[in-house]
């Protein structure tokens, strides 16, 4: 039962449909397209498209997409929209050049767009409509124009200065500056390009007039991608991992994406279970950050394209390296173990829709940093992407960038199946921190027992760069009691105030024997859930 006198909200209970998304045009757009026909497909597009004009950001059609559906009719289906190196990358080249890492803000950091191929993918097998009619809303938006919601505009003065050095401050920094909250903000070259796409699908993203304004602009700064390079983009069909967890089956999904982490933090956290009473006990807290510090050790390690991985997912889950990994931590201090390297910062929305047939759809649409590379079409008005930032230049190394190759990605949409059926449509977004609120909001659910709004309440903490193997230095929110922090303290981690609020999420739960639909929606951010 929720606390009325904690300043929240309720969640929103509804017995037909409900989305979840992180800006309330966005909601309103899926809820539209819910109400108008649509599926749970058609109105996760919709929203994720008006979502790359209110949180420009967060998210674009020039960032990479990934999509769990699960269809009453044809059953579960992943999509993994992941974007490629250019084919003709020279990584010799770079290595002579004296380049050891992929910066953020290199022009070797954009990689090509997924999300308009895994959008095409979505619709073509889920959807009723085609983009003219899901794209309408974005349009609207992007034409007629948009105020600035709180959180995007915190977000975008601290992106101004850097994105004042970038070809995208001529579309996302009116008059030189990052607009005020409350600014009303139009995107006309944006608006073109979506009516571009509505008109000619996919091709009107990956060639002609929107494809050569892109490439002109980064192959003038040193880019490698190329018109092949953008026409062969393609959305695939993936297998995620799973694992039972309280009787339900958790997915994750596969690399090169670190969903699998999911699964992996959630098996080391049973192994020292049941969790029950106070979801910030401290000695809860300190299984959970030694749990992710050992499963992000393995992602860090192991994940990759699946292409040059040395080890399957389903090893990497396997109750063998669970129970390894699991033994290794001590329930009373920390233990030596690898560092997490240091991928914190992410901007990303996540979104979910169920419609009234039963469809659930968890969507996941990124640009990696705020504003990603902040390089955008001069003419087109679309942001890229940064996501070759997640690639390393270590030889040797599954995730070592090579031509058109897929790097590791932070992105994770969720679900949670109960008896072969959707029980939880759910995402947490933040970078690195993706597969550890997942695991953490889940846990609130699935062994406390919390409603999805509650859920996304509790105050979070999360792992910050590790300086050394063996240190366990630690992110707390405001909101983590100070003798909650003393005693993680006394446990043997470095406790440190969080710079901001830790990720973002939603989530849809399906109560089948009620016959209604649950959703909570993000306090972190702007957005909503609605549902009728």
């Amino acid at each position: 039962m929720r606390d009325f006198q904690f300043p929240s909200r309720s969640a929103v209970i509804c017995a037909n449909a409900a989305a979840a998304t992180s800006h309330p045009r966005a909601t309103l757009a899926a809820v539209e397209m819910l109400r108008a026909g649509g599926t749970a497909a058609d109105a996760a597009v919709a929203a994720g498209a008006v979502l790359t004009v209110v949180e420009p950001q967060m998210t674009s059609i020039g960032g990479d997409c990934f999509v769990i559906v699960h269809d009453p009719e044809d059953g579960l289906d992943c999509i993994s929209g992941a974007g490629r190196s250019a084919k003709t990358l020279d990584v010799a080249k770079l290595r002579a050049e004296g380049l050891a890492d992929i910066a953020h803000d290199s022009i070797h950091a954009v990689t090509v767009p997924g999300a308009v191929a895994a959008w095409d993918r979505l619709l073509e097998r889920h959807g009723r409509f085609g983009f003219d009619k899901v794209l309408a809303s974005a349009i609207e938006c992007a034409e007629g124009g948009t105020p600035v919601s709180p959180r995007t505009g915190a977000d975008w003065k601290k992106a101004e200065a850097e994105l004042s050095r970038h070809t995208g401050a001529r579309h996302y920094l009116p008059g030189g500056k990052a607009p005020e909250v409350g600014d009303m903000m139009t995107y006309p070259a944006l608006a073109r390009t979506f009516r571009e796409i509505a008109a000619k699908g996919r091709d009107g993203f990956y060639k002609g007039r929107v494809a050569d304004d892109i490439l002109a602009m980064l192959q003038a700064e040193g880019s490698a991608l190329t018109q092949e390079d953008f026409a062969s983009a393609q959305a695939v069909p993936v297998v995620p991992v799973s694992r039972r967890y309280q009787g339900v089956d958790v997915l994750g999904f596969p690399p090169s994406n670190q969903g699998l982490a999911v699964p992996l933090i959630l098996g080391m956290m049973e192994r020292h279970g049941p969790w029950q009473g106070d979801p910030l006990d401290p000695r809860r807290l300190h299984v959970y950050l030694e749990a992710v510090r050992r499963a992000y050790a393995v992602r860090n390690r192991h994940i990759a394209d699946p292409d040059f991985m040395e080890l399957s997912a389903e090893d990497l889950v396997s109750d063998t390296t669970v129970d390894r990994l699991a033994a290794t931590i001590d329930p009373e201090r920390v233990a030596p173990f690898d560092a997490v390297a240091d991928l914190t910062g992410s901007h990303t929305i996540y979104l979910t829709v169920v419609d009234s047939e039963g469809r659930a759809v968890s969507f996941i649409n990124s640009l990696f940093f705020a504003f990603g590379s902040m390089r955008a079409g001069p003419e087109s008005g679309v942001l890229l992407q940064n996501r070759g930032h997640g690639f390393n230049m270590i030889e040797g190394h599954p995730n070592c960038i090579a031509p058109g190759k897929r790097p590791m990605h932070t992105l994770i949409p969720g679900m949670v199946l109960k008896d072969g059926l959707p029980l939880l449509s759910y995402g947490v977004m933040g970078g690195a921190y993706q597969a550890a609120g997942h695991a953490y909001v889940l846990s609130h659910i699935l062994d406390y027992g919390m409603d999805p709004q509650s859920a996304l309440d509790v105050p979070r903490v999360f792992l910050a760069n590790v300086a050394a193997p063996g240190t366990s230095v630690v992110e707390a929110e405001t909101r983590i009691p100070a003798e909650v922090v003393a005693a993680l303290k006394g446990m043997g981690h470095t406790v440190v105030p969080a710079a901001g609020p830790i990720g973002g999420g939603q989530v849809i739960r399906i109560d089948r024997e009620r016959g209604v639909l649950i959703a909570g929606s993000e306090p972190r951010k702007d957005g909503q859930a609605l549902g009728y």
